[in-house]
């Protein structure tokens, strides 16, 4: 058979596909009753599939990768990637370190207001911002738990919310009295007892008809 073999040896032949990423050799020896092929690949294929684990890896990583946020009274709160990605002054801190950072610190932001924030991101990440959420969301606030929310949200730049949180400020001061609307913004009056009174005698109309104040804890 040995001799069968090598008599045939002419019949030798090597395929090597270099256009292919993954070249393959193949070697036939022919024999007198059969033929015998024996493929030999390189090792692109071990190299391919280590690769695939590696992207696995990263994917699943990526899936369960978080951000920490630690707020001014250093409470820290974790999220995901996207809910983060909603908060524009934090994306742009990650994006400064290439994605490398995954604490940040937030010292203007206090733990109280936080949780509002990353509910709002949570839901909007998820398509359920709706005018009926909206409204219970608001609803649990107090004007000065408004006005605060307001302001974090400017400050992390989450311009839904802070839009949202505009235009009820501008709803819960609408038709309010001079007094009731510097009240809400905490301002003093410029003008003196006597100064105030004749304004009001002269543009009597700007003080008529307004709603009643509310009185709050």
């Amino acid at each position: 058979m040995a001799e069968e073999i090598l008599s045939q040896m002419n019949t030798l032949s090597i395929s090597d596909d270099k256009q292919s990423s993954s070249a393959t050799a193949t070697i036939s020896l022919v024999t007198a009753d059969d033929t015998a092929t024996a493929t030999i690949a390189d090792d692109t294929a071990t190299a391919t599939i280590a690769d695939d684990d590696a992207a696995t890896a990263t994917i699943a990583e990526a899936a369960t990768a978080t951000i920490s946020l630690v707020t001014a009274d250093d409470i820290t709160f974790t999220v995901k990637p996207a809910v983060a990605n909603e908060m524009e002054t934090v994306q742009s801190f990650i994006s400064e370190a290439d994605g490398k950072i995954t604490t940040i610190p937030l010292p203007n932001i206090s733990s109280h207001d936080l949780p509002y924030i990353i509910e709002y991101c949570e839901n909007s990440v998820a398509g359920k911002i709706t005018k009926e959420f909206e409204g219970e969301f608001v609803k649990k606030l107090n004007n000065e738990e408004v006005k605060e929310l307001f302001l974090a949200a400017n400050y992390l730049n989450v311009k839904k919310l802070f839009e949202f949180l505009s235009q009820e400020i501008a709803d819960r001061i609408q038709n309010k009295s001079v007094e009731y609307v510097r009240k809400y913004f905490g301002i003093e009056s410029d003008f003196t007892v006597e100064e105030e009174a004749k304004l009001r005698e002269e543009r009597a109309w700007a003080f008529t008809g307004v709603d009643p104040d509310e009185d709050e804890e």
